[in-house]
């Protein structure tokens, strides 16, 4: 049964909340510690809830006591850990936390300014912990403890409880202990030393890929034991059985310079002793500092995990490959049995005026970010990742609901590293409570110009809303949406063609597919399920294509170029192997449409013209050409060359007008094989094919 109990929710005022309505004609309440009785100035009742204004105020170290009648209840704090007084008091931000290992003694510290007693437990061994200012407890024990095991035992509002290092840097299975590491020992040879090229924000094209999706196939080449594994994206050289690329090799061959990892740091339900038993994309964060076990050859081996992620983050390094880690920095697992709320409860989390944890994520709970130790907790994991696994970006999930301080203090702290860090994330507006001023959202980014944003306007008028299944966007609706493609083609950014949603292209990640909500493959089957397979694939193709040669950064899902499907399954983050897995079958049976999108990359690449980084440039560049609706295409007007690109997103063959005179050279067209000049053109018209998407070149002479 519930008890009555009293809370301290400021430094003036105490909530009691009792069981059962009391006789409020008896004598006052008496609030006192062992030195003083405290002033009562007010009290207010509502049914089971008495509100008691203090005359002084009080700090949420006193030891109070309430006494009503025969009732005796100990006071524990609880909202005063909202309070700006709190917040001043017990910052320690400059504070390390967490182990320090040294091979001579290894220190611990835990941040828990309310708890009443704290105990480390190092192989299973007791030590007591001491509390020093601001709110830290701390020990040092004289030895090497390399692989050490450890937990804290807090005493927080009464009551005595195990508690994980939030910092710890090694776990063991599925996260029931902390471990101390010598993470010298870690690393694979070469890792520190190694170099390779950097790439920059104009030049990126982002492929996001699960560890696992990308090797548990039997058809990928990978060897038995590293399938769905770290290693699995080690191996080099593998092919499916029809002798076709896969892994590392074929992601490599493809192009793209960024591989965006689906969540690597520990996470809730994947059990790491028997992986094979169940399956998560990974948005369900435990453990921020430490690799997800189910991804390592033996969880049971306390360095493997750290090892082998570090193994795969350096294979894609030598491939010229940069790594962007998917972060989840703005909710937790469980947030009531998570280490912050354990370790001081009511702090780490949002909340609303009515005292309801803020819910905004759909996910039960809203981290706090604007709070100085939850963004002293963020930016010491992101510099963690940069430094400990040598990372090149971060992808914020829901974004929106992390504050625009703590992003801006991510982003000083990316500036720092001597090789381009790329941000981006997902900048929807939710309903958490900060001003919307205080939002990482799209409608903020003048103020966060140095991070990307994935552009759902683009993906809408692309292949249709969202929201709506059957509705049609511009490539698979006969041309909807014609009207917004100047603006996606541009950026997002350019006022010339209406609202703008960015300041500069580099902020707009264009995509159509991502691992959220159905496949384009699997969209177009339910959007257009009259169409035949052979137009899909062309839809899909102009999608692609448009993906990769409008203004901002290309996204690409991995698999999408060879028509990925997930067999209608719109939310697969539970859903195992055979829904997730990629289909290196397919991606044999669909190799012409691989090296479609390879050559694609490769133009991009080798054109400033689809790389431009301003508004002013792009001003001067980029031009809309009058086109028979709905047939789109724009001009790119270059120092040397002039490129045109065309999309006919009907079934019927259509007549253009090129832009100039001169002689045109068809470059790039989907319905051609060819990777040389597909056709030279001296007249002034060009015909365009059924859902034909074709670039064509002149050079300026």
């Amino acid at each position: 049964m519930k008890k009555s109990c009293a809370w301290l929710d400021d430094t003036n005022k105490i909530r009691v909340e009792f069981t059962e309505i009391p006789d409020q004609t008896t004598i006052n309440p008496v609030i006192k510690n062992k030195q003083r009785n405290f002033e009562i100035e007010s009290t207010e009742w509502n049914e089971k809830v008495v509100t008691i204004i203090l005359k002084q105020s009080v700090d949420c170290e006193e030891d109070m006591m309430l006494y009503w009648q025969d009732m005796e209840l100990q006071i524990h704090p609880r909202g005063i850990v909202r309070t700006v007084a709190f917040e001043k008091k017990y910052d320690a931000s400059d504070t390390k936390l967490g182990a320090q290992y040294g091979r001579r003694k290894t220190s611990f510290s835990i941040w828990a300014p309310t708890a009443t007693n704290m105990v480390l437990v190092l192989n299973e061994k007791a030590h007591i912990m001491y509390k020093e200012t601001k709110g830290v407890w701390t020990v040092t024990v004289r030895g090497n403890y390399h692989l050490a095991r450890y937990y804290f035992l807090a005493t927080v509002n009464g009551e005595k409880q195990k508690i994980n290092d939030p910092y710890a840097k090694g776990m063991t299975a599925n996260s029931e202990e902390g471990v101390v590491l010598d993470l010298r020992r870690t690393d694979p040879e070469g890792f520190r030393t190694h170099t390779y090229a950097p790439v920059s924000k104009a030049d990126a094209i982002i492929y996001e890929l699960h560890v696992r999706d990308a090797t548990s196939s039997v058809e990928s080449g990978i060897s038995k034991s590293h399938r769905g594994k770290f290693l699995g994206l080690t191996e080099l050289n593998t092919t499916n059985p029809a002798g076709y690329s896969t892994g590392l090799s074929y992601i490599s061959e493809l192009g793209c310079t960024h591989v965006q990892f689906l969540p690597l740091q520990d996470f809730a339900r994947a059990d790491e002793l028997n992986p094979s038993e169940s399956y998560n994309w990974g948005y369900d964060p435990l453990q921020y500092f430490v690799p997800e076990g189910s991804f390592a050859t033996d969880a049971t081996d306390l360095v493997l995990r750290v090892k082998e992620c570090k193994e795969m983050i350096h294979a894609f390094h030598k491939e010229g490959l940069s790594v962007i880690l998917d972060v989840v920095f703005n909710h937790v697992y469980d947030f009531e049995n998570s280490n912050f709320e354990k370790v001081l409860p009511g702090y780490f989390f949002r909340y609303q005026t009515d005292g309801t944890v803020s819910d905004a994520t759909g996910t039960g709970n809203d981290l706090a970010t604007e709070r100085r130790m939850v963004r002293k907790f963020i930016l010491e994991c992101v510099d963690y990742w940069l430094k400990e696994y040598r990372v090149d970006g971060f992808r914020f999930d829901l974004m929106g609901v992390i504050d625009i301080q703590t992003m801006l203090a991510i982003q000083d702290r990316c500036n720092q590293e001597d090789r381009p860090i790329l941000l981006l994330g997902e900048g929807w507006e939710l309903d958490t409570p900060l001003l919307p001023e205080q939002k990482s959202s799209m409608a903020q980014s003048d103020h966060l110009q140095g991070i990307s944003f994935f552009n759902d306007s683009f993906r809408d008028a692309i292949k249709g809303t969202l929201f709506d299944q059957l509705n049609t966007g511009y490539v698979n609706g006969n041309g909807a949406y014609i009207e917004k493609l100047p603006q996606l083609v541009a950026g997002s950014s350019d006022e010339r063609f209406g609202d703008r949603l960015f300041s500069n292209p580099f902020q707009s990640v264009n995509y159509v597919e991502c691992h959220d909500n159905h496949t384009l493959w699997d969209r177009f089957v339910l959007s257009n399920p009259t169409t035949s397979d052979k137009d899909k694939q062309y839809m899909h193709q102009l999608a692609t294509g448009l993906t990769l040669l409008s203004q901002g950064i290309p996204f690409i899902h991995a698999g999408q170029e060879f028509f990925r499907t997930k067999n209608g399954d719109e939310n697969s983050y539970l859903s195992g192997d055979q829904i997730n897995q990629l289909d290196w079958s397919q991606r044999g049976r669909e190799d012409q449409n691989v090296q479609w999108i390879r050559r694609l990359i490769q133009f991009r690449k080798a054109s400033h013209l689809f790389q431009i980084g301003n508004v002013v440039e792009m001003e001067h560049r980029l031009h809309i050409i009058h086109s028979p609706n709905p047939v789109f295409g724009f001009l790119l007007a270059g120092a040397d060359e002039d490129l045109v690109v065309f999309i006919n997103p009907t079934n019927d063959e259509i007549q253009i007008e090129m832009p100039a005179l001169g002689r045109w050279e068809k470059s790039l067209s989907n319905h051609s094989q060819v990777v040389t000049e597909i056709s030279c053109l001296l007249d002034s018209c060009v015909v365009i094919q059924g859902y034909e998407l074709a670039v064509l070149k002149k050079e300026r002479r």
